[in-house]
């Protein structure tokens, strides 16, 4: 007897559609009423998040999303309120918002009326109308909350920060970039200084403060202080941090990845600070710290070896630290020196003999190089990203013949 897919149970149909993309999901339910019921199997959709643009009422849209077991929802355009989204989804889990320029603190005020204790995750990313007002509802109802993205909420203050660390215990991760306004103060409320307002956010384990200029060293002193348990700091663009603040940061011995990105006051001093600390640093960018040369590579490779990990992107770094570097580092994996105009075929025929775990390079803007150090690079065993300009090589297997490389 002939067996046809329209035998097989429910539930290997749904492990078989499980596998599907999204559009592709909805499109078996409609094939028939078998497909119909297989396909709404809350197996097939966990970890779907849905995307929606909320523009007319739809009173069918929630019940199917909650039928599917759908509990993490990303919002493109919101033309009605918020609260029709949480009372439609009382479950939810995961709510994006990012971009919704026109989301307002009385919008938020009264869909977030009750506690969410299911809610672990919230984007308010780019909705440039919240303010600390908005924090003080979130920090009340939203006592479980792991994830908050606030990045480019300008008008959030050092009171907001303080609402966060006196009700979001459980924050695992806080993304503050380009909030303008907060300052050190605000940094010392997160991380539990000011225990008599606010117990601070002290299980975070993930920091942006990219881009918040008002930031200084007394931030790191709060941060390292408080925060024990911080794994990723990012700094970049934080032109107030200086190499002072590196001695703070340099016995954080849970940091794994720190991102200095253009932070213009920090020289090899600060990194020696770093490597001279107990620090077991996974990732460090240091990419356009103009202050930055051979004798910071001297210093990673003394107390930072561990790295696997590294971006020094039009750093004055040269072939001689290059020398300096490459014989501790036998763990990197990515090393980003695009930019650095001072590197030669010598810089990269030591970076082939000695760093032969590298998966991914970025010689974009080395303009010292020629084919005969890029036919050493593509040698390494390990390599599967090369980046020479604007575009990628990936998955590496080459060769270089007359003024070409061809991948293979």
């Amino acid at each position: 007897m002939e067996t046809h897919i329209s035998c097989l149970f429910p539930e290997i149909l749904a492990i078989i559609f499980s596998y599907l993309d999204v559009k592709d999901k909805g499109r078996v339910a409609q094939v028939c009423a078998a497909w119909r019921d297989a396909s709404y199997h809350k197996s097939v959709w966990r970890g779907v998040e849905a995307k929606l643009h909320l523009r007319r009422a739809n009173p069918s849209l929630f019940p199917s999303l909650q039928t599917r077991g759908i509990k993490k929802v990303q919002i493109l355009s919101l033309r009605r309120s918020l609260s029709y989204v949480i009372q439609g989804m009382p479950h939810i889990e995961s709510l994006n918002l990012c971009g919704c320029f026109n989301l307002t603190d009385n919008g938020l005020g009264h869909a977030f009326v009750q506690d969410i204790p299911s809610l672990r995750v919230l984007n308010l990313s780019l909705c440039k109308q919240i303010t600390d007002s908005s924090l003080g509802r979130i920090a009340q109802y939203l006592k479980n909350l792991e994830v908050l993205e606030l990045g480019g909420c300008s008008n959030i203050t050092n009171t907001g920060l303080l609402l966060i660390a006196w009700g979001l215990h459980r924050l695992k991760s806080l993304n503050l970039r380009s909030c303008r306004h907060v300052s050190d103060v605000g940094i010392g409320h997160l991380s539990g200084m000011t225990r008599s307002a606010a117990e601070g956010c002290l299980s975070l384990e993930k920091l942006t403060l990219q881009d918040c200029q008002k930031l200084t060293d007394l931030s790191l002193k709060h941060v390292s202080k408080g925060l024990n348990k911080l794994r990723v700091l990012n700094l970049s663009f934080c032109g107030g941090i200086s190499d002072a603040g590196m001695i703070h940061l340099s016995h954080m011995t849970h940091l794994f990845t720190l991102n200095l990105r253009s932070c213009d006051n920090i020289s090899d001093t600060g990194i020696m600070h770093l490597a001279m600390g107990s620090l077991r640093l996974s990732g460090l960018d240091v990419s356009f710290c103009d202050k930055i040369g051979d004798q910071s590579l001297a210093y990673i490779a003394q107390g930072l070896y561990q790295l696997k990990s590294l971006s020094l992107c039009s750093c004055h770094i040269s072939d001689d630290g290059i020398n300096r570097m490459v014989r501790q580092m036998h763990e990197l994996k990515t090393l980003n020196i695009g930019q650095c105009v001072r590197i030669t075929d010598k810089g990269l025929e030591l970076i082939a003999d000695h760093l032969t775990q590298l998966t991914g390079i970025d010689l974009y803007g080395c303009t010292k190089i020629t084919k005969r150090g890029l036919e050493r690079i593509t040698q390494l065993p390990c390599l599967k990203v090369l980046n020479l300009g604007l575009w990628q090589m990936t998955e590496i297997c080459y060769s270089v013949r007359g003024s070409s490389t061809q991948l293979q």
